[in-house]
C-alpha cells in the first residue's frame, strides 16, 4: 500500500528499460526500498536495468514483455501481480523512429502505431481489471506534448501519442470510482537512448527532471502534467493557432 506521504511499496514498469522509467524507480527509491517488476523482453539490457536497481536496494523481478505480443498482454499483468499488490505502474514504452520513414513504410508506420497505442490500450486494459480488483494504485503514463497538436514534422509518433493520451485521461476516469489515480505525463524532448543523436529542441531535458515531475504529480493526485512546466503554456498557444499559419510554423 501507498503510505501517507505518498511513498509506494511497489513498482510495475511496463518498459522496463526505460530511461524515464528506471529514473522514477529510482526516484522512489531514494526515500524507502522497494519490490519493483521490470516487465520487457529478456535482454542483457534488461538483466542491467534490474542490477542497477537492486544496487539501489530494491527487491527486482523480471517478466517477459514484448508490446507487440498482444495477445499475451494479460498473461504478462498477471505475472506481474503473483508477487502481490502492485502500488504504482508506470507505462513506458514506445517506439521513435524516423518521422520521414515512418509515413512512407507501412510495416514501420504499423508497427509505432501498434507499440505507442494499440499495445498501450491492451496493457491498459489488462491492467484497469487488476486495479479495480485491488481496490487501490497509481498509474503513471508517459505520453508526450507531441500528441497535443499533430505537426507535419512527426505526425506518425504524435498521432499515435495523441491516442495513447486520450486512452490514458479517460482510463483514469473510468477507474477513478474503484479507487484508482491516473497520472498523464505530457514530456517534450528528454535526453534518452531513444533520442540519442537527436539535436536538443526547445525546452529539451534529462530524466530526472521527468521523474521529479511525475513523482511529485502522481503524489499530488494530478490527472496530467507536463515535463518541462512552461510547455503548458506553450501548448495551449499552438492549440489555437489556425492551421493555415500552424503548417508554415518551423516545428
Amino acid at each position: 500500500m501507498i503510505d501517507a506521504v505518498g511513498n509506494p511499496q511497489s513498482l510495475l514498469l511496463l518498459g522496463g528499460t526505460s530511461d524515464i522509467a528506471l529514473a522514477i524507480a529510482e526516484k522512489y527509491l531514494s526515500e524507502r526500498p522497494l519490490r519493483v517488476v521490470l516487465a520487457g523482453r529478456q535482454s542483457p539490457r534488461l538483466d542491467a536495468a534490474a542490477q542497477r536497481l537492486k544496487d539501489k536496494g530494491a527487491e527486482v523481478s523480471t517478466v517477459d514483455f514484448d508490446a507487440k505480443a498482444l495477445d499475451t498482454h494479460p498473461a504478462v499483468i498477471d505475472k506481474a501481480f503473483e508477487g502481490g499488490d502492485i502500488d504504482v505502474t508506470v507505462v513506458a514504452f514506445g517506439l521513435l523512429g524516423d518521422q520521414e520513414e515512418l509515413w512512407q513504410d507501412h510495416a514501420k508506420a504499423v508497427e509505432a502505431a501498434t507499440v505507442n497505442y494499440t499495445a498501450a490500450v491492451s496493457v491498459g486494459v489488462a491492467l484497469s481489471n487488476k486495479l479495480k480488483t485491488q481496490g487501490h494504485g497509481k498509474v503513471i503514463a508517459l505520453s508526450s506534448v507531441a500528441g497535443e497538436r499533430v505537426r507535419r514534422s512527426n505526425f506518425v509518433y504524435g498521432s499515435s501519442k495523441a491516442g495513447f493520451d486520450g486512452f490514458y485521461l479517460g482510463l483514469g476516469e473510468a477507474l477513478a470510482e474503484f479507487g484508482v489515480q491516473i497520472t498523464v505525463v505530457r514530456s517534450g524532448q528528454v535526453r534518452t537512448k531513444m533520442t540519442e543523436g537527436l539535436k536538443d529542441a526547445p525546452l529539451t531535458v534529462d530524466v530526472e527532471q521527468v521523474a521529479e515531475t511525475a513523482v511529485a504529480a502522481s503524489r499530488a493526485g494530478k490527472e496530467l502534467v507536463w515535463s518541462p512546466a512552461p510547455f503548458r503554456l506553450v501548448m495551449s498557444a499552438l492549440r489555437h493557432i489556425p492551421r493555415p499559419i500552424f503548417r508554415k510554423l518551423p516545428i
